[in-house]
């Protein structure tokens, strides 16, 4: 989803800098931007990819810098161009919070946003929802056998289509093997919120009543013929 067309693209909460490396890594032709920035608040992890950067990449197509700060303080208005916010591997309250301060901090600038939550993927799609932002993509990604939802939206509101609650078009399957992940995901998150609405510490009947609602039997029942 990281495709080219960014000026700069922020690697926020990059732990050992995977993930921004991956982009460093990638030849001219398919470079996502011109400058790649690896952002997390913790000072030992940021001097380890810093070392690492130095090593590896003195010679990449793309720069790079290191930031040790918190997300919500990211210093975009410093750099000129378009750019693409990735937050990944945190919680979506997390991440609500982060976008909330982006936005606040920065209330005109156009911005794409790729987040991948670990968990609690309904309330920051209501928070997108409330910001008004677009959908460009979203898909399900399954990895050590995990399955994240991974969304790249838009400050633009006319830029893509609106943000579903639940998620959309990757339930729209178009072939077995993501009808199968699809149905995995669908099962264990209804499952989950299931759990806790009998635990009765928290309100969820809306949550379970919009799972509910996903229809995968007709994509199912073509790729079963």
């Amino acid at each position: 989803m990281v495709a080219s067309g960014y000026d700069h693209v922020w690697d926020c909460c990059c732990d050992h800098g995977f993930l921004g490396s991956a982009l460093l890594a990638r030849a001219r032709a398919r470079s996502a931007a011109p400058h790649i920035h690896f952002v997390d608040i913790v000072p030992a992890l940021m001097d380890t990819v810093n070392q690492k950067l130095q090593r590896y990449f003195v010679h990449a197509t793309s720069a790079w810098t290191t930031h040790c700060i918190d997300v919500a303080a990211l210093p975009l208005s410093q750099y000129q161009g378009k750019h693409l916010v990735i937050i990944a591997g945190v919680g979506g309250d997390l991440m609500v919070t982060f976008i909330s301060a982006i936005r606040r901090r920065y209330p005109t600038l156009e911005l794409d946003f790729l987040l991948c939550p670990v968990r609690h993927p309904f309330s920051l799609r209501e928070h997108l929802i409330s910001l008004e932002l677009s959908m460009l993509h979203e898909a399900l990604v399954e990895e050590n056998k995990r399955l994240y939802e991974v969304l790249l939206v838009s400050t633009a509101s006319d830029a893509g289509f609106s943000v579903h609650p639940v998620g959309e078009r990757f339930w729209q399957t178009q072939t077995p093997e993501q009808s199968k992940i699809a149905l995995h995901y669908l099962s264990n998150t209804l499952s989950h919120y299931r759990r806790l609405q009998q635990s009765q510490h928290a309100s969820v009947s809306h949550i379970v009543e919009a799972y509910q609602s996903v229809r995968l039997e007709a994509f199912i029942e073509r790729w079963e013929k």
